[in-house]
């Protein structure tokens, strides 16, 4: 089975706002996947009241995407962006990802100097930032080589 390949992964606050929007394709088109994170949000919206878990599955698939989303108890929403394959990726291993990046946000949230607030946010580009990229870039990397 090929590895997959995570395209993007976004990071939304319990009042709709994006707190991190983080693209992992060189193609320069970081924008179609805020345009994929915001649309999200209306499915995510319809499918969170009919849900039992966090995990909501499939929620479309768009151009080469499709785009999976998970809610943690705190209404945060993980809108992951995979890039469409041949194979159906098994509901696991999409579930294990969002664990994973649950557990990136949970670690990067218990930092008392990251300011994770969209209203006031911290430069993405700040020393503050980068342990949680790197988390989300490490798992990106585990991903694709399919471990």
């Amino acid at each position: 089975m090929a590895p997959i390949r995570i395209n993007a992964v976004a990071y939304i606050s319990a009042n709709n706002h994006p707190v991190l929007v983080r693209s992992f394709v060189d193609n320069g088109n970081a924008l179609k996947y805020h345009y994929i994170a915001h649309t999200a949000l209306d499915v995510i919206e319809e499918r969170v009241n009919e849900a039992k878990h966090p995990y909501l599955g499939l929620l479309y698939s768009i151009d080469d995407v499709a785009v999976y989303a998970y809610t943690t108890p705190l209404n945060l929403k993980i809108v992951l962006a995979l890039a469409l394959a041949d194979a159906v990726v098994p509901d696991i291993k999409v579930h294990t990802i969002f664990k994973a990046l649950h557990m990136a946000y949970y670690h990067a949230v218990s930092n008392p100097f990251l300011n994770l607030d969209p209203a006031n946010p911290a430069p993405l580009n700040s020393p503050k930032w980068k342990s949680f990229t790197r988390q989300l870039d490490e798992i990106c990397a585990v991903v694709g080589a399919g471990v």
